[in-house]
């Protein structure tokens, strides 16, 4: 064999067992990404927009995982995802989460990183219907899509109101046809999300200052947490690393829009092509302002919560409910996974 021949032969196993090395490489790095599958609490909107951050920048990856965030239909409906092992991780509404801890236990989720800070919830009618307190509810039809985390919290809200929810008639529709069942005279009185409610009023047209009436939750003792990103109870025990970098990318995709606010909408629209940039942009000011940026989370920061609100939280749920158990707060809510304060502090 000549010289040349052998050259040319070294510097191809050379080039082999490189290219072997880097697939090795490249194999090992697949083998430590953890899919994990994400539910949002709603369709596509800005205000979802520190997830899409932290997917598009990679902080998912850098994290070894390989996330998947899918649209979702309320915020009970994906803590109830999340518990049934359909997804790993989701957006949704803490209170629902302390029913199933209170109910099932072994199968209820854990909150890891608290987004809304005030409660949302709202019943909505027609300005001029007459109804502007609690207790003109009675006797009325009420309207909401079956998975509204509004709807469930309900009877809660009227223990607390001091009215008899046997007394109030419920008639369920798409979430889509809400606003309309209303504004058509269908129902007379609808729940929801108040910015839900009142972005989806805009959109029809509807001036929702002038022309719909909000009674809020929180205005009649309902002062409880709402919407948090809740890991599955398989995910907590068996990769609390990765419920760990799952906070720390989610904290950082956030923090990043919040820096830049323009990021809620282009975000938005490489998953909603179709989005409308102003009514987004709105869409991201009116909801931070009214759920997330509260004094107890700028003194907190954000995705933390406050022990002993969150313990009165739980006791409004159980009591409203007549629960069986009170859950723990460390059934409930883990601190442990936040990352540093001063990574999260808003000014």
């Amino acid at each position: 064999m000549n010289a040349k021949l052998i050259r040319n032969l070294g510097r191809t196993a050379m080039v082999a067992m490189a290219a072997a090395s880097v697939f090795a490489a490249s194999s090992a790095i697949a083998a430590d990404m953890l899919p994990v599958k994400f539910v949002l609490n709603w369709k596509f909107q800005s205000v979802q927009s520190g997830f899409f951050v932290a997917a598009d920048r990679g902080y998912f990856a850098d994290e070894g995982i390989d996330i998947t965030i899918d649209q979702g239909n309320g915020s009970s409906a994906a803590v109830k995802n999340v518990a049934s092992g359909a997804y790993d991780a989701g957006f949704g509404d803490i209170n629902a989460l302390i029913r199933i801890a209170a109910e099932t236990p072994a199968e209820a989720p854990i909150g890891v990183y608290m987004i809304y800070n005030q409660p949302p919830f709202v019943i909505v009618t027609k300005s001029g219907s007459g109804i502007t307190k609690p207790a003109d509810l009675i006797g009325k039809t009420l309207g909401a899509p079956a998975s509204d985390a509004a709807y469930k919290m309900f009877p809660a809200f009227a223990k607390l109101a001091g009215i008899d929810a046997s007394k109030v008639s419920w008639s369920h529709m798409k979430p889509a046809l809400r606003e309309q069942m209303l504004m058509r005279g269908e129902v007379d009185a609808v729940s929801g999300y108040n910015t839900t409610i009142w972005f989806g009023a805009k959109g029809m047209g509807v001036d929702p200052k002038k022309d719909l009436t909000f009674i809020s939750f929180a205005d009649h003792g309902m002062d409880i947490y709402s919407n948090s990103v809740v890991v599955s109870q398989k995910l907590y025990k068996d990769h609390p690393d990765k419920v760990a970098g799952l906070v720390r990318a989610i904290n950082k995709g956030f923090m990043d829009v919040l820096a830049d606010p323009e990021l809620a909408v282009t975000s938005l629209k490489k998953r909603a092509p179709l989005a409308k940039d102003d009514i987004e942009r709105d869409r991201f000011k009116t909801v931070f302002d009214l759920l997330v940026f509260s004094d107890e989370m700028k003194k907190i920061g954000l995705g933390a919560i406050d022990p002993v609100r969150m313990k009165r939280s739980i006791g409004i749920v159980v009591d409203a409910f007549n629960l069986s158990a009170t859950p723990d707060i460390s059934q409930v809510f883990d601190t442990k996974f936040l990352p540093p304060q001063e990574t999260r502090l808003v000014n």
